[in-house]
């Protein structure tokens, strides 16, 4: 690809990849029948309904459609599996139904692609192996594949060492099985699909600042749910739209939960053109159409809870950050490390190959603008975010890019389209 004169766009985003694996997790044991409105049909939501389907679970849901049905099977109604439990390339699907399955006495054999495979659930292994869950997994208990079988757990208080919806999303799951209460406590605020949806469904659960309550459940009522657009995917957009000389993007139905927007708090920090409408509600989260254009962009610093509220555009800020005046710095994000690749070398790879003046940190990375980008070959290492991040890079780089190993279709089956689309003159896409 290479940068287009002009960008004017009208973008209807993808559903949003968290919600959808929800939606689908928890009505499956759930009392009822529901309907998933725009569900994100890509690999990694794919993934998860078949590891349900696997496990005793109804789901109708055709090919390329983004409407699916789920039959509830209640609390204890999941079956063994027959076979191992193939989680694909999806760290979501893995950790909470780790959590899931610990409170059903069956075996469970987990596993997932070599990226899955070697990111970390010792993260959630020791909370449910805390509550009494019997797991195993490889390299000391740390990767999958992971086997579980569950049944007869305890509620504890545990204190995480990272603030990850995951870990928390799995701990909860266990909750609604164990005798007693359970809690979780992060160091900083994740994003809180898990908390909105399941007390949606009647779970008994109550916030207290970081702490996250929850007791046993009698039952779920299934909950039918459109699912708003992902704000992960509306980020290459974004930055497109603010870093490009000569563009205006509108991006329709995005999901603007307050847990997930740390990309718009740092792009108004860099002096960003960008404006909330039309707000409303959808599926009990806040949904906006954002509008962004061209800016004069300013360095910025991203630590502490912002990063958690970002973690997964941070690759973008450090592209944004090219094109602002002075020294970003982006630090407290080790956790980028344990992503589908170690996305701070990723980036710093990537960027550096485009002419970026980038340097790596152990927790980030820090980025001097503005510099003038020259196209290259990007490899983005079979991640997802990574080789959106080339795709952007390369229309606002001089000269032609070309991205290799993107996998965009873990969670974005159409970004290639939607950015021929956006890159053309007076483009409406989605």
């Amino acid at each position: 690809m290479s940068r287009p004169a002009r960008v004017r766009a009208t973008i209807h985003v993808p559903p949003d990849k968290s919600v959808s694996h929800r939606a689908l997790i928890f009505n499956a044991v759930a009392t009822g029948r529901a309907t998933i409105e725009r569900i994100l049909d890509s690999d990694d939501v794919r993934s998860t309904a078949q590891c349900l389907a696997a496990l005793g679970v109804p789901i109708e849901w055709p090919e390329g459609s983004q409407v699916a049905h789920v039959t509830g099977q209640g609390l204890h109604g999941l079956f063994e599996a027959e076979d191992v439990l193939d989680c694909g390339n999806s760290g979501t699907t893995m950790r909470l139904l780790l959590g899931l399955l610990a409170g059903h006495p069956i075996l469970s054999v987990l596993t997932g692609d070599s990226s899955l495979r070697s990111r970390p659930m010792g993260r959630v292994i020791a909370p449910l192996r805390a509550m009494g869950a019997s797991l195993a997994a490889r390299r000391g208990d740390t990767l999958a594949p992971v086997v579980v079988k569950g049944g007869s757990l305890r509620g504890i208080a545990y204190h995480s060492p990272v603030a990850s919806a995951q870990v928390k999303s799995a701990v909860l799951l266990a909750g609604l099985y164990a005798e007693g209460e359970t809690a979780i406590t992060e160091p900083s605020r994740s994003r809180d699909h898990t908390e909105r949806l399941l007390t949606a469904m009647g779970a008994p659960l109550a916030i207290d600042g970081l702490t996250v309550r929850v007791r046993p459940a009698e039952r779920l009522s299934a909950v039918s749910v459109r699912v708003p657009g992902d704000i992960s995917s509306a980020a290459p957009w974004l930055v497109l739209g603010v870093c490009h000389p000569d563009a205006e993007i509108v991006l329709e139905g995005v999901n603007v939960n307050p847990t997930r927007t740390g990309i718009l708090d740092i792009l108004r920090a860099m002096g960003a053109d960008l404006e909330l409408v039309e707000e409303r509600t959808s599926g009990g989260e806040p949904v906006a159409d954002i509008v962004v254009r061209s800016s004069q962009l300013r360095a910025t610093s991203v630590s502490g809870e912002l990063v958690p509220r970002a973690i997964d555009e941070l690759p973008l800020v450090a592209l944004a950050a090219c094109f602002a005046e002075g020294t970003t710095v982006v630090r407290d994000a080790s956790e980028l490390r344990v992503k589908e690749s170690d996305r701070v070398k990723a980036v710093v790879d990537a960027l550096g190959r485009l002419g970026a003046e980038i340097r790596e940190r152990e927790d980030g990375f820090e980025v001097d603008g503005p510099v003038r980008l020259r196209g290259a070959r990007v490899h983005a290492h079979g991640d997802h975010r990574i080789g959106m991040l080339g795709a952007i890079a390369g229309c606002l780089a001089e000269g032609e890019t070309e991205v290799l190993d993107d996998a965009v279709g873990v969670s974005y089956r159409t970004f290639w389209d939607d950015l021929r689309t956006a890159t053309s003159s007076e483009a409406v896409s989605g």
